[in-house]
């Protein structure tokens, strides 16, 4: 048999075909960052350290492997996964590797050239500009910040077609490092697009240069709410008859009694429960003192065990209710709730540049570091001081429960920066920790009761607009905690109704977030029983989005020691730190009883409705409307319902 010698080469090109060499843009920067001007065109023999951020693999399939461990009807109920199992599993594939590679070696990066990080996730190489400008068609330039500092990049790059879909993003590039101390009082517009345009959020609103950075600011609108002073004399009358001034002082016992759980008696080693708070935010030891001396004697004098996350420090120069209300109040009740059980604090971010929920993941998981972004994470050194560095990368054990009182806006952040995190909680989840975080504190609107506005999407003064989710309250692999109060002049051991008083429970609906399947049923139930009067024009009616809060707990008239003095305080703030702690409790009997924690807990609570108390009065008001009704089931002002705890007590005990 004889092949022809157009034949032969026909074969051979079918066989051993390229990829189309077609490249298309990747990332592209719209206008410089404030602060920077251009300066000189970078010599093209300058060596560039690059770094490629490789896609991850089976991320399609994450809501499956996390099903399979956290729904009670799953067979590997509580099988929780190890670091280890977790990172390997959603490492990048191996033909996602070797295209990369190929690309490189082919473009004259030699493969002695390349090395690949320890966490998996990334390929490295040094290149000269030359070289670096051939491989991504473009040109570097030299950038100078007002300051004096410079910077080296390009204004936009492209890839080969076929690259694409297995490179997230590629350093140094478009991205500036923003070291630059920019301030959280006055951020500027994000400056960077890639592919989508992730200078806005999913809604439309205008992202914000390093608005994650000032989740602990005293300006935060996700802080707790202060109400009246009381007097010491106060606080020990109402001890004495404490149940019966359950309506108008919330303490300890009241909640104990509201939700029927008994005080801590056990330490499981096996067993922790993990607050978050973000420098400046800090408590006072003396503050601490003075409330266990009135409601958990043998804890005078007892402290958190401290995890301090990029330089996170208990500062006490800067004091009052703005810079120690959260931290005192999250700690007192979690502290107490648990006693004897230890409480970790995760005190997170210096004092000069703060922090943000992605510096706290970090520490938790290295190989989730690397991916931050500069336009809102923090970055060491800072040269305006604080923390020297490095960025703790990993280092940190996840406790099996963790509480945050803190949150933004969805509309804060780009729906990449917060889908990326939102799959770092489910790989959080996936390895038995359970995360909560308050859903706010204005009802439908926005922190500090911002709406949006329909024809410019700017924040509005809150009167007027679309309603304003939070998150990380969208995503759906966190638990997110709605407020009810006592009803005045009420008892106890009444049925509670949606927070009205100071502060009205965050609810409503996401706009980046599809709705997951544990909720599903729940929510389109509540769409065709309790249809509300609001369109499109209000809020995500789509019935095709994740909704919140998912249960509730009081979040009103809270008596707290701060700054020396008894005061009562209004929030989801305390109403996430409650929850945590009566899952901690249940954690403790599951774990003695040979059982795993709760791990990833939605869909448990989804598929144990009767174990909540149901509450169907109140609403939460925003943007110019009532907001959304609390109704019987799932809604989005209280969600489920409260903690039933002899209930949730049974049934988690009757998982494997």
């Amino acid at each position: 048999m004889h092949f022809s010698f157009l034949a032969l080469s026909a074969l051979l090109a079918t066989s051993f075909a390229l990829p189309s060499v077609n490249h298309v843009l990747h990332e592209k920067r719209d206008k410089l960052p404030p602060g920077w001007q251009y300066h000189e065109k970078l010599d093209r023999s300058k060596v560039l350290p690059m770094k490629i951020a490789l896609t991850q693999s089976n991320l399609d399939k994450a809501d499956e492997f996390l099903m399979d461990v956290s729904s009670p009807t799953s067979s590997n109920y509580g099988k929780h996964w190890t670091h280890q199992d977790i990172a390997n599993k959603f490492a990048p594939s191996e033909e996602t590797v070797e295209t990369v590679k190929s690309w490189l070696t082919s473009s004259g990066i030699a493969a002695d050239r390349i090395s690949r990080s320890q966490s998996l996730g990334w390929l490295k190489f040094d290149a000269t500009v030359a070289e670096a400008e051939d491989l991504l068609r473009t040109e570097y330039h030299l950038y100078k910040h007002s300051t004096g500092k410079p910077h080296v990049s390009c204004s936009e790059y492209r890839i080969p077609e076929h690259v694409t879909r297995h490179v997230d993003f590629i350093t140094p590039t478009v991205h500036f490092d923003a070291k630059i101390p920019q301030g959280v009082a006055k951020p500027q517009p994000q400056p960077v697009e890639k592919r989508d345009p992730t200078s806005t959020a999913a809604v439309g609103h205008p992202v914000q240069t390093k608005v994650a950075l000032g989740i602990g600011a005293p300006t935060s609108g996700s802080l707790p709410k202060k109400g009246a002073t009381l007097s010491r004399q106060t606080v020990l009358d109402r001890l004495r008859e404490e149940l019966q001034n359950c309506n108008r002082f919330i303490t300890p016992n009241c909640l104990r009694a509201l939700y029927r759980f008994p005080p801590g008696l056990t330490a499981n080693p096996k067993n922790s429960y993990g607050i978050v708070e973000y420098t400046p935010q800090a408590y006072l030891q003396g503050d601490l003192d003075m409330f266990f001396a009135n409601f958990s004697k043998n804890q005078v004098q007892r402290t958190p065990t401290l995890n301090s996350i990029n330089g996170g420090v208990v500062q006490t120069t800067r004091q009052g209710f703005q810079f120690n209300g959260e931290s005192d109040l999250d700690l007192e009740y979690a502290m107490t709730l648990i006693n004897p059980q230890k409480t970790t604090l995760y005190q997170v971010g210096d004092e000069v540049q703060g922090a943000s929920f992605n510096d706290f993941l970090d520490a938790l998981d290295g190989s989730y570091c690397a991916g931050d972004d500069p336009f809102q994470d923090a970055s060491y050194p800072n040269p305006a001081g604080g923390f020297p560095g490095p960025k703790n990368c990993g280092g940190f054990a996840a406790t099996k429960v963790i509480s945050t009182s803190y949150g933004y806006n969805e509309a804060d952040l780009t729906a990449p920066y917060e889908r990326r995190q939102c799959m770092e909680y489910m790989k959080l989840g996936l390895g038995g920790t359970s995360f909560l975080f308050s859903s706010g504190d204005s009802g439908v609107g926005g922190n500090g009761k911002r709406c949006i506005d329909p024809a410019t999407k700017e924040y509005n003064d809150g009167s007027s607009g679309i309603f304003n989710p939070g998150f990380p309250s969208g995503c759906p692999y966190i638990t997110s905690i709605g407020a009810t109060q006592i009803v005045p002049n009420a008892s106890v051991t009444a049925p509670e109704k949606a927070c009205e008083t100071v502060i009205f429970s965050g609810g409503g609906f996401s706009n980046v977030f599809p709705l997951p399947s544990y909720q599903a049923s729940a929510v389109k139930s509540w769409f065709t029983n309790f249809p509300p009067p609001y369109g499109a024009d209000r809020f995500n009616n789509s019935q095709t989005t994740r909704g919140f809060p998912d249960i509730s707990a009081n979040g009103a008239n809270y008596v707290i020691a701060v700054t020396g003095q008894f005061a009562l305080i209004y929030g989801t703030s305390a109403s996430s730190p409650t929850v945590g702690a009566i899952l901690t409790l249940i954690n403790e009997a599951r774990l003695y009883a040979g059982k795993s924690s709760l791990g990833f807990v939605n869909p448990f609570l989804y598929a144990n409705p009767g174990a909540l108390n149901d509450i169907t009065l109140g609403s939460n008001p925003g943007c110019g409307t009532q907001g959304f009704q609390a109704v019987p089931g799932w809604d989005p002002v209280t969600g489920l319902g409260t903690p039933n705890f002899p209930k949730l007590l049974a049934a988690a005990l009757k998982l494997p």
